[in-house]
């Protein structure tokens, strides 16, 4: 079975949790993907990866000293990742506002980015908010936190977190269409 319709049966069951129906497109991922330094890149965090869309142009571009750690919860996108087996892929099954404590037990205290496919609109407002302020903590100096949403709603939530270092970006070709929201971590 495609990956694409994998990823369809899976939103049908869990609507209220992926927030889509479709995978991010090539043209999405690249976008969201173009900014990242992968040279000097040493720990890139990837929250709600899905079937991996975005994770496979990650580690295309992964530098050979850099890990990849996907923070995942549904359990059919946790298995299919496991497929990519990967050495520098490492598949967390745990919530994106646990993000400091997982990190820690991995002995990891900084990140250089934090791409972000969760649909933080239906996700409960404490939760978001925790998952914001846990990834600004664990983001290095100038940092990098990348979001895509479906609609501008966010932006003020993104602001009161990254203050005026904050970008948007428009995305149409994807399905459906998204915002990239890019935050820097400066303080």
């Amino acid at each position: 079975m495609s990956s694409r319709i994998k990823f369809l049966k899976e939103a049908v069951k869990n609507i209220k949790t992926l927030g889509t129906v479709t995978p991010s497109s090539r043209f999405l991922s690249k976008r969201m993907l173009r900014e990242i330094n992968f040279s000097n890149a040493d720990v890139i965090v990837e929250l709600g990866p899905g079937t991996g869309a975005i994770t496979k142009y990650i580690l295309d571009n992964l530098s050979p000293k850099a890990i990849l750690i996907c923070f995942e919860i549904n359990d059919n996108f946790y298995q299919q990742l496991h497929k990519l087996e990967h050495p520098q892929l490492i598949i967390l099954k745990a919530s994106a506002e646990k993000i400091v404590d997982e990190l820690k037990k991995l002995q990891i205290h900084q990140v250089n980015y934090i791409i972000s496919s969760l649909p933080l609109t239906i996700i409960p407002d404490e939760i978001s908010s925790e998952i914001l302020e846990r990834s600004f903590e664990v983001l290095e100096e100038n940092g990098n936190f990348i979001q895509y949403q479906y609609s501008l709603s966010y932006f003020r939530k993104l602001k009161n977190v990254y203050k005026e270092s904050i970008s948007l970006e428009f995305e149409p070709l994807n399905i459906p269409p998204a915002f990239i929201y890019r935050c820097k971590k400066v303080v």
